[in-house]
């Protein structure tokens, strides 16, 4: 069987997604690499697509499966004028509004300027303490606050901007929390916006309401469209991976203990992490024509969900896919995506994962997990990492 069907799964109305998939996943990329599911977005059936190969031809093929759909199911949250549901050269046009932003020249800039301040100045609150929560005290905070600095918003509002970005994420799953996020976060930054407006500074959100697509600058709903998706994406993914890094380090003692002794392992560190344990596991799509992706026929205009998740753990491409080995023969992930709309802030990401592993190995010597709480545990479905990583490190 190559693709399963909702009479051969059973009923699934109340099955709740696991907070561990990856066994479900291993067994699909077995069994049956496509699987159908009678539930509806407002799209129709819905299409998990497992293996590597058929995960990554999809993602590339952005003529064949267009991204309009991001309008159906993210835009009562961040607007149907998302650059994620946009195609083609319209998707390029917008695109390049703030590609400058994310370019190894700023990239520079932003390491010394914003991004090491910003991880040293959350060091320095609990290196004397002994003790801390990397969660709830580090990566809870560093992303989210530089993605604020690259903005341009009062980064002592991280709090709200991450509360507003973990909302927004919930999307269609839980509209009670996420539609109040995205107007709260409207609501805030609508002041910024018109001063900006008038008055522009050296930040992105400058860049973006006196930029120009032909000849007419973007409107409001461009505008919030950019700052809902930059702000949740720039914090939030970025948060979990280095959650993951972190925790990977902290249960792997003797790759700790190498990693100290050697900084150049860190850049593996970070790319074997994003694999094994990326923060966002899928990708949405529709096929603007019927198609058949491993034996399964999909309509046109249907949901296909491509898991990256699945993908970057696949047993055809990666030996021991299950296994976090920093050593293993390097080849590209899934993790930023493919294609067209692969992650604009994937070079960022890496910067900011980097430099944040590198202070925190630094300033808290003889890092290790706090034997007396309880284990921590990377979990989640369509987003994954640690919810607490609880550490004891000699105080200085």
């Amino acid at each position: 069987m190559t693709y399963a069907d909702p009479s051969e799964l059973g009923d699934l109305s109340d099955v709740q997604p696991p907070e561990q998939p990856y066994p479900m996943w291993a067994e699909s990329r077995r069994n049956a690499p496509v699987v159908r599911i009678d539930q509806s977005l407002g799209v129709g059936d819905v299409f998990f697509v497992h293996r590597w190969n058929d995960v990554d031809a999809i993602l590339r093929d952005g003529d064949t499966f267009s991204s309009s759909i991001n309008a159906i199911t993210m835009g009562p949250t961040m607007g149907e004028a998302i650059i994620l549901a946009k195609d083609g050269q319209e998707h390029r046009r917008y695109r390049d509004l703030v590609a400058k932003a994310f370019r190894a020249s700023a990239l520079e800039r932003w390491g010394g300027e914003l991004i090491s301040p910003t991880i040293g100045a959350l060091i320095d609150r609990i290196s004397p303490l002994g003790r801390a929560d990397l969660v709830r005290d580090i990566t809870s905070k560093y992303p989210v606050q530089v993605i604020a600095g690259v903005l341009g918003v009062p980064v002592e509002d991280h709090e709200l901007f991450h509360e507003w970005a973990e909302g927004i994420n919930q999307g269609p799953q839980d509209l009670e929390r996420s539609l109040p996020a995205s107007k709260a976060m409207r609501d805030y930054l609508t002041p910024i916006v018109e001063d900006r407006k008038q008055h522009p500074r050296d930040d992105l959100i400058s860049d973006i309401v006196t930029a120009e697509v032909d000849g007419h600058r973007l409107d409001d709903e461009h505008i919030y469209g950019f700052l809902r998706l930059l702000l949740p994406a720039g914090a939030e993914t970025t948060f979990r991976v280095l959650g993951n890094c972190l925790f990977a380090l902290l249960t792997h003692p003797e790759v700790m203990k190498e990693v100290l002794g050697d900084r150049e392992l860190l850049p593996a560190v970070v790319e074997e992490t994003l694999r094994w344990e990326t923060s966002v596991t899928m990708v949405n799509r529709t096929p603007v024509h019927d198609v058949e992706v491993a034996g399964c026929p999909i309509p046109a205009g249907s949901s296909v969900i491509t898991l990256t998740g699945s993908a970057n753990h696949d047993e055809a491409r990666y030996d021991d896919a299950d296994v976090w080995d920093i050593h293993r023969p390097s080849k590209p992930h899934l993790a930023f995506g493919t294609g067209r709309h692969q992650c604009l802030g994937m070079h960022l990401a890496r910067l900011e994962l980097r430099v944040g592993l590198d202070a925190v190995l630094d300033r808290l010597p003889n890092l290790r997990l706090d034997p007396d709480a309880p284990a921590p545990e990377i979990q989640g479905f369509a987003f994954r990492g640690p919810e607490t990583l609880p550490v004891l490190f000699d105080a200085s």
